[in-house]
């Protein structure tokens, strides 16, 4: 499954546990590039990755705690 993350609105984001959240449910993602796409999400623009079916239901769970916007491409 593709998701788009759009963006983040916790009032203080914490950009250690977006990028870990981002490694934990994107297959094949490391620690740099989930940095690198964390910033970029952080900035204001939309960061598209790639979740496991099996690991979705988590993956979205995960996503919403951390005031993560985002839609399901596919």
């Amino acid at each position: 499954m593709r998701l788009n993350l759009l963006s983040c609105n916790a009032q203080r984001p914490d950009k250690r546990a977006i990028a870990a959240c981002i490694v934990e449910i994107s297959g094949g993602t490391n620690a740099s590039l989930a940095n690198e796409l964390t910033m970029i999400l952080l900035e204001g623009d939309p960061v598209d990755i790639e979740v496991d079916d099996k690991d979705s239901g988590s993956a979205l769970r995960a996503l919403r705690k951390l005031d993560i916007d985002y839609e399901i491409v596919e």
